[in-house]
C-alpha cells in the first residue's frame, strides 16, 4: 500500500479530541485519523449506491404527471413553510 502525506491542519479543541479517542483505542493519532477518514469514505460511498439503488431506473419525468393528483388545498398548518421562505 502507498502511503502519502498530507499536512493536516486541525482546531486545537479537535485535535486535543482525537488525540484522546485515539489513546483510548490504543493507536496513534495518524492512525486514528486515518481509520477516520475511511469510515467516512465508507460511509459517502455507502449512501450514494443506496441512493442509487433505490431510485433504480426513476427520472423527474414522471413527477409532473403525479403532481397532478395532488390536491389543491391549504397546508395543514404544521406543514407550512416558514414566512422567510415566502419570497423563494
Amino acid at each position: 500500500m502507498s502511503k502519502a502525506t498530507y499536512p493536516l491542519k486541525l482546531p486545537a479543541s479537535l485535535k486535543k479530541e482525537a488525540a484522546r479517542l485515539a489513546k483510548q483505542d490504543g493507536v496513534s493519532l495518524n492512525q486514528w485519523i486515518a481509520t477516520a477518514v475511511a469510515q467516512k469514505i465508507g460511509v459517502v460511498e455507502t449512501t450514494a449506491e443506496f441512493l442509487k439503488r433505490r431510485a433504480g431506473n426513476a427520472t423527474g419525468a414522471g413527477l409532473s404527471e403525479v403532481l397532478l393528483h395532488v390536491p389543491d388545498r391549504e397546508p395543514d398548518p404544521s406543514d407550512e413553510l416558514p414566512p422567510s421562505w415566502a419570497s423563494r
